[in-house]
């Protein structure tokens, strides 16, 4: 749809404009209540007070909004920085090789490798001292190692070997 710009009464868009044109709209503005229904001020009454009473709470709500943020970030600050532990496992190369070494050092035990676990068992008591001493080996083994008991029996109780441990190897590491 096209304007045509030579029908245009330039003289009423040049008057809306002019500096009396201010004078007339408050004119306008005072009479209004004179000029309508009583019912109709109250309704616009109440529009702006509404108006007024919403952007009010929204200006509150923001400033809390605000408040809010800047007190998370600053307990963001503070709170330190605490670092990650993951535990992964050993690699079975690694833990035979490290069992190899073992196996010339105890020569009384029998010490294998199940996966990420270390068995050792010996088939008499008197190799107490010496499986003692290997478990103490193996908990100071490999840099980062984690080492934990799964099952330990020394004794008669035990049900093959009067010596037997399993210990399960994983690797520590912190992370920040």
């Amino acid at each position: 749809m096209k304007m045509d710009f030579k029908k245009v009464n330039w003289q009423a868009v040049g008057n809306a404009f002019s500096p009396s044109s201010l004078d007339n709209l408050n004119s306008f503005l005072e009479r209004l209540p004179y000029n309508t229904n009583k019912f109709v001020v109250i309704v616009i009454g109440i529009v702006w007070l509404v108006a007024a009473l919403l952007g009010l709470y929204t200006t509150v709500k923001i400033q809390e909004v605000a408040q809010l943020r800047a007190e998370r970030e600053e307990k963001k600050a503070l709170s330190p920085i605490v670092p990650m532990v993951t535990e992964t496992s050993v690699s079975e190369h690694e833990l035979k090789a490290f069992v190899d070494e073992l196996q010339g050092i105890y020569k009384g035990l029998e010490i294998k490798v199940s996966s990420a676990n270390i068995i050792i068992f010996a088939k008499s008591t008197a190799m107490f001292g010496q499986f003692r001493e290997a478990i103490g080996h193996i908990q100071n083994g490999g840099l980062g190692w984690r080492v934990s008991v799964i099952k330990l029996c020394v004794g008669k109780e035990c049900d093959l070997n009067p010596l037997y441990a399993t210990l399960k190897v994983s690797r520590v590491a912190v992370k920040k």
